[in-house]
């Protein structure tokens, strides 16, 4: 199996992993309801170590991509700076997956004044979760902007993959600085989806070139 094939093969799979823990993310009102939080709480320790699973499988795929095109110093760039924006997804994972369980817990178990207590807990969690979001979107977007420079100057996985990413990568930076994603929350989604849509076709397109 070729470098670029196992490389194809990482990000396609730690793609698929994120798009199947985002869809089986558990509704947040099943937390705070004393019949339904255990398999709720289950439920998301579940999804979100599937995510935590996931994270090291994608820096691999970036690791071979950028080595892919080594000799420019874009994509060199890139796999550092989605290296940070993998550490601000893994503590969001952390955050949102493994301490939001335990939160929930505290909350639909207190009694009287405590449990404004562990709601304020609660909600400085959310906030903490939120900003590692923001800090991944934006360090992942500058590192597909970089790597979608290095395939525009080689042309070796094709022009249209290098210019998507530019423009999804361009366009959300903008979106997230401007405040557009805190405003619309279903663009915040969209914008991953739309990242992951670029490694799929990367991965699909990396495979491709090692059967040629």
């Amino acid at each position: 199996m070729t470098d670029d094939r196992i490389t194809g093969l990482a990000l396609i799979a730690g793609s698929a992993g994120v798009i199947l823990a985002l869809g089986l993310h558990p509704s947040g009102r099943d937390l705070f309801a004393a019949d339904t939080f255990a398999s709720a709480a289950r439920k998301l320790i579940a999804v979100h170590s599937l995510a935590l699973a996931c994270l090291p499988v994608w820096l691999f795929g970036a690791w071979g991509l950028s080595r892919r095109f080594d000799v420019q110093w874009t994509a060199r760039a890139a796999l550092v700076t989605y290296a940070f924006a993998l550490m601000a997804m893994m503590n969001a994972v952390v955050v949102d997956g493994l301490v939001t369980p335990g939160l929930a817990h505290g909350i639909v178990n207190a009694t009287g004044a405590a449990g404004q207590g562990w709601r304020i807990a609660f909600n400085h969690n959310g906030l903490m979760d939120q900003a590692f979001l923001r800090v991944f979107l934006v360090a992942s977007s500058v590192a597909i902007v970089l790597w979608s420079a290095s395939i525009l100057q080689s042309a070796v996985l094709g022009r249209a993959v290098g210019i998507y990413g530019c423009v999804l990568g361009a366009a959300t930076v903008i979106a997230q600085l401007s405040g557009q994603l805190d405003l619309h929350q279903h663009l915040f989604g969209a914008a991953i989806v739309g990242q992951v849509v670029w490694f799929v076709i990367v991965g699909t397109s990396l495979c491709r070139v090692s059967n040629a």
